[in-house]
């Protein structure tokens, strides 16, 4: 059948639905896994490579090869569909998917020395808040707790890895991240907040006695007594946000504690996606509303 099935690489193949459903994450994560088995031969993924397969979310494209660390090699080096990354040996190494990867700290510390400042930071944010968020799991269900990856974790494997380059910005990335950010649109808000020159905001701010419970926020500016809200399309379209309500009766509930919400503060203000990506918009946008300056 015409189309059935979908070369991924050389002797690698997908169902041709398979890659027609794909997104851009879920390509180039089949991508990266059909490299390694293309390849013969054990590679250890790396930066953005094994940081598709931890499960990292990324703001912009996936980068057109796959990245492996090659601790032998003389130096860094690139092949049609491979880069390789001269470094220290990787602490450990982890199995995903039948895939060798680096850990989660080497990948940040990579991540975070060789990509933009947005990029490295929306990793490291992902990162923390899902390592907060199963240790907690853990300690609920009594079991034995490994310890949440910290920035101090971090700022250990950036000292042993010593890059070449880049160390400056990991640096940044690193005191920058906060696992207060719940998801990549927050994290892209916040660098943009703060590469415009505008006032930090508070993150999940609680208010409480809303609607009968408490009510969290994105972005409060409490000198001026402000909040702001991003809003991702899955608070109102189908999938795992929406869970099995209806669209409109989430509407109408988000719209009762914004409601709320806006008389507790002097002002409220929502942005998605396209405004926040593009700097010069958002400018204009923060300072209409009344944002603070830095």
């Amino acid at each position: 059948m015409r189309g059935a099935l979908q070369s991924v690489r050389r002797g690698v193949y997908v169902t041709g639905e398979r890659w027609r459903a794909a997104d851009v994450d879920e390509r180039y994560r089949l991508m990266v896994r059909a490299t390694v088995l293309a390849s013969g031969r054990r590679l250890v993924l790396s930066h953005q490579s094994a940081g598709i397969l931890h499960g990292f979310p990324t703001i912009g494209s996936w980068p057109a090869t796959v990245h492996i660390s090659t601790p032998d090699a003389v130096g860094g080096s690139s092949t049609r569909f491979i880069t390789s990354h001269r470094g220290p040996a990787p602490d450990s190494v982890q199995e995903i998917d039948g895939c060798q990867v680096t850990s989660v700290a080497r990948t940040l510390v990579d991540v975070a020395a060789s990509s933009p400042f947005l990029v490295g930071v929306t990793m490291v944010d992902h990162a923390l808040r899902v390592e907060q968020e199963r240790a907690e799991r853990e300690r609920r269900g009594e079991v034995p707790i490994r310890p949440a990856l910290t920035r101090d974790d971090l700022y250990s494997e950036l000292a042993m890895v010593k890059p070449r380059t880049g160390r400056r910005r990991a640096e940044r990335v690193i005191a920058f991240a906060n696992p207060l950010a719940a998801n990549p649109g927050e994290t892209l808000s916040r660098v943009r907040i703060f590469q415009l020159g505008f006032e930090a905001p508070e993150l999940q701010v609680c208010f409480p006695d809303i609607l009968g419970g408490n009510a969290w926020v994105d972005f409060f500016w409490r000198r001026v007594r402000k909040i702001g809200e991003f809003d991702g399309f899955l608070k109102y379209g189908t999938g795992l946000v929406l869970g099995n309500r209806d669209p409109s009766s989430v509407v109408w509930q988000e719209k009762q504690r914004e409601d709320a919400l806006r008389a507790r503060v002097n002002s409220f203000d929502r942005w998605g996606w396209d405004l926040a990506l593009s700097p010069t918009r958002f400018h204009a946008f923060l300072t209409e509303r009344g944002v603070p300056r830095a």
